[in-house]
C-alpha cells in the first residue's frame, strides 16, 4: 500500500514462495501488488458551484405571499443568477476523475539458525499515481529565475540599484490569470482545482533479526533503510510543515522532492527477559526477590524535513502559503534571515538585502525569485528508550498479582519531533498552532527552533495493577 493513499478499494496482489534445498531453514519470498484508493467525498462537497452554496436567508418579516410573489428572485439579497455572474463566483472545479492507486513490489530472504534465531532480509517498493493534488489550474506565475527582483548578501551601490530592470510595481501588474480562464469569466483568485496529478515512490531495505523466546529471553532488532519522494503531500490543510499546494500551478515537476514522510533511517530494539533468579526458591524469596520481568524498547529515526517558507507571496501568482525561499549555498545549514527592501532614486522596490549574509535560508520578498525546494530543513531525530518493568506476585496455583511500571522516555532525553516518539497518532496534537509558520520563515526569532514550538516529550511513567486467573 503506498505511503500517501489508504487502499478501500480491490486490489490485485500475485505472491511467491521458495525454500530451497530439504532443511526447511531458508525460505525466499517475492510478491507484486495493485490496489486502488477512493476519492474522498469531501472533493466534491468542497467544490459545489456557487449556486449549491449560496445561503439565503429569508426574513418571516413581509415574508406573506412568498411562493405567490415569486419566491426567490434574482435580486433578493444579492443572490448572483447571471452566467457572467456565476462564473465569477466559481471557486473550485472537478476534473475528470482517475481513481488513485498504488503499485507494490517485494522481495525477501528469511532464514533460521542456530535453532532460535531468524534474519530476514527484504526489499519494498512502492509507486503512487494518480495522487489527488490541490492546485489553482489557471494561476499564472509571473515572477521566475528570468523576471524577478535580485536579493543581494551586501549592499549595491545607488547607480546599481537604478539600473536593475524590475521594479515591484512593474512585476505587480503583470497577469496571474490564465487568458483562456479570464476570456471565458473564471477569474476567481480563491479558484481551485483537486487533480489526480500526484505522484510518489518508496524504496527500503528492512532487515531483522528474531530471537524466539527461549531460556525466558526474546526480542526483536530491526533496521531499515528507506526513501520516500513525491511532488505533493496532501489534498486539504491537513500539514503545516509542508504545504499542500504546489509553489508552481504551472510547474508540479518543480515540486518533486524528498517527502515529508521520509525517514531515511530507522532502527528499533525490542526485548523480553524473564528474570530467571530465585524461580526455584521458596515461595517467600519468588515472590519478594524473584518474579521480575524486563521489557526494554530503543528506537531511532531520521529527522522529519521540513519547507522553510518566506510566508509571502514571492512569486505573485496571488497565493503565498507554498512560497519558499532564496537559498544561498555558502550560508550557514540551518540559519536564516530576513531581508530589507532595496529602492531606486524614483522609490521603487527593486531588490532586497539580506539582513544575514551568512544565513543558508534567505526570505524572498514580494518579487523575488525563490529557489529552495520542498522539505530541505532537516528536524530533529528520534533517540528513544522505553522500558516495562512487572513484577508477578504468586498467590494460588492459577492466581497471579501483576504489577508493572511503563517507562515512557526513561532517560528523560529531550525530543523536539512533530509528533509522538512511542506512538503513531495525530502529528499535529502536540504542536503549538500558529508557531508552526514562525518555526519555518527565516528572519523569525523562532526559525529552525523546535524547542519554542513541540513538546519535548517528556518521560511518562504509567503503573498497573491486574489480577490474573
Amino acid at each position: 500500500m503506498d505511503y500517501r493513499t489508504l487502499s478501500s478499494s480491490p486490489s490485485t496482489d500475485s505472491t511467491f514462495t521458495w525454500s530451497p534445498g530439504t532443511s526447511g531453514t531458508t525460505s525466499i519470498r517475492a510478491g507484486f501488488g495493485m490496489a486502488y484508493d477512493v476519492i474522498f467525498d469531501n472533493v466534491g462537497v468542497n467544490s459545489l458551484p456557487p449556486q449549491f452554496t449560496t445561503l439565503i436567508d429569508v426574513s418571516k418579516t413581509g415574508a406573506a405571499n412568498f411562493l405567490a410573489n415569486g419566491g426567490i428572485v434574482p435580486t433578493t439579497q444579492g443572490t448572483v443568477r447571471s452566467v457572467a455572474q456565476l462564473r465569477a463566483a466559481t471557486s473550485a472545479f472537478i476534473p475528470d476523475q482517475k481513481l488513485p492507486y498504488s503499485i507494490q513490489w517485494n522481495f525477501g530472504v528469511q532464514h533460521v539458525f542456530a535453532k532460535d534465531y531468524t534474519f530476514e532480509a527484504r526489499y519494498l517498493g512502492t509507486r503512487g499515481i494518480h495522487l489527488n493534488v490541490q492546485t489553482r489550474p489557471f494561476d499564472l506565475t509571473p515572477v521566475n529565475a528570468a523576471n524577478a527582483l535580485p536579493t543581494f548578501l551586501s549592499r549595491p551601490s545607488q547607480a546599481s540599484l537604478d539600473a536593475l530592470p524590475n521594479t515591484l510595481t512593474q512585476l505587480s501588474t503583470l497577469p496571474i490569470i490564465s487568458p483562456a480562464f479570464s476570456a471565458a469569466g473564471f477569474t476567481n483568485l480563491a479558484f481551485v482545482e483537486d487533480s489526480p496529478i500526484g505522484n510518489s515512490t518508496y524504496h527500503g531495505l528492512a532487515l531483522q533479526l528474531n530471537r524466539r523466546f527461549s531460556n525466558g529471553l526474546q526480542f526483536i532488532g530491526s533496521y531499515t533503510w528507506s526513501h520516500a519522494i513525491d511532488d505533493s503531500t496532501a489534498d486539504f490543510f491537513s500539514t503545516l510543515l509542508t504545504p499542500r499546494r504546489p509553489q508552481d500551478f504551472q510547474n508540479l515537476t518543480a515540486d518533486k522532492s524528498n517527502s515529508a514522510l521520509d525517514h531515511r533511517h530507522r532502527l528499533t530494539f525490542a526485548a523480553v527477559y524473564d528474570v530467571p533468579f530465585f524461580k526455584g526458591s521458596n515461595a517467600v524469596m519468588k515472590n519478594v526477590i524473584g518474579n521480575w520481568t524486563i521489557a526494554p524498547m530503543y528506537t531511532y529515526e531520521s529527522p522529519e524535513y521540513v519547507t522553510v517558507l518566506s510566508q509571502t507571496d514571492s512569486n505573485l501568482n496571488g497565493d503565498p502559503f507554498a512560497d519558499r525561499t532564496v537559498v544561498n549555498p555558502a550560508g550557514k545549514d540551518g540559519v536564516g534571515s530576513g531581508v530589507d527592501a532595496l529602492t531606486n532614486s524614483r522609490g521603487d522596490v527593486v531588490g532586497y538585502l539580506a539582513q544575514n549574509p551568512n544565513a543558508r535560508y534567505i526570505q524572498a520578498g514580494p518579487g523575488a525569485y525563490a529557489n529552495g525546494g520542498r522539505n530541505t530543513l532537516a528536524g530533529r531525530p528520534i533517540d528513544n528508550v522505553d522500558l516495562n518493568l512487572l513484577k508477578n506476585f504468586s498467590i494460588r496455583e492459577r492466581t497471579k498479582l501483576q504489577l508493572s511500571a511503563q517507562f515512557f522516555n526513561l532517560l528523560n532525553h529531550a525530543q523536539f519531533v512533530p509528533g509522538f516518539i512511542n506512538r503513531v497518532d495525530n502529528p499535529s496534537t502536540p504542536n503549538t498552532g500558529g508557531n508552526i509558520f514562525n518555526y519555518q520563515t527565516p528572519g523569525n526569532a523562532i526559525f529552525n527552533n523546535p524547542e519554542a514550538v513541540f513538546t519535548s516529550n517528556p518521560r511518562g511513567i504509567q503503573l498497573a495493577l491486574k489480577i490474573l486467573f
